[in-house]
């Protein structure tokens, strides 16, 4: 069988899922693009977080790829100017929230962004300036846990704003538009 795999710029404001059972209408990927049949997420980005999803039609490469073998990258913007002390506390790891219990997160990559990503507009605006300052934080994982980066920033006096998935092992989001897919031959990270 020939798989098919995608790179997917996720806008805001939709599930990583092709079906969704319960009553409220909700956007899907499916209305993005003719994905074939059989198309899957690679792992997730929630409702209100956007950037890059990988999609494919083979079960072992997303098992691969949601493993902590993969780095995935993200760019959180978040409220306030972020510290350099709150970044050295993300870079150690945090404790935050995972289902009832604590959890310590492993260390990670983290800096501070000096210059602000262009990614456009989002559907929903975040705020604006009139609410205070805000800056921006990456963030490299080798795990992830149910919006653990919003919880690891957070848990270091930062919560995040917006938050956007800008690579995942090798693969970077790049200048692929919110709402853009585009077919890859192979996932090579």
């Amino acid at each position: 069988m020939m798989h098919h795999h995608f790179m997917l710029h996720k806008p805001d404001g939709y599930l990583s899922q092709f079906v969704y059972q319960l009553k409220r209408k909700k956007k899907l990927l499916g209305e993005l693009y003719g994905f074939p049949a059989g198309t899957m997420a690679i792992g997730r980005l929630d409702e209100d977080s956007e950037g890059l999803l990988l999609l494919t039609t083979d079960g072992k490469v997303s098992d691969y790829i949601c493993s902590s073998k993969v780095e995935k990258e993200y760019y959180a913007q978040v409220d306030g100017l972020i510290t350099p002390e709150a970044v050295a506390q993300l870079q150690a790891g945090v404790e935050i929230g995972f289902e009832g219990k604590k959890y310590q997160t492993k260390p990670c990559a983290a800096f501070i962004l000096t210059t602000i990503p262009s990614f456009g507009a989002r559907a929903k605006k975040i705020r604006d300036e009139r609410h205070g300052p805000t800056s921006w934080v990456s963030i490299t994982l080798t795990e992830g846990k149910f919006r653990q980066v919003r919880k690891m920033t957070s848990a270091v006096g930062f919560p995040t704003l917006r938050l956007v998935r800008v690579r995942i092992g090798h693969l970077k989001l790049g200048d692929l538009a919110a709402g853009q897919a585009r077919a890859v031959p192979e996932f090579n990270l």
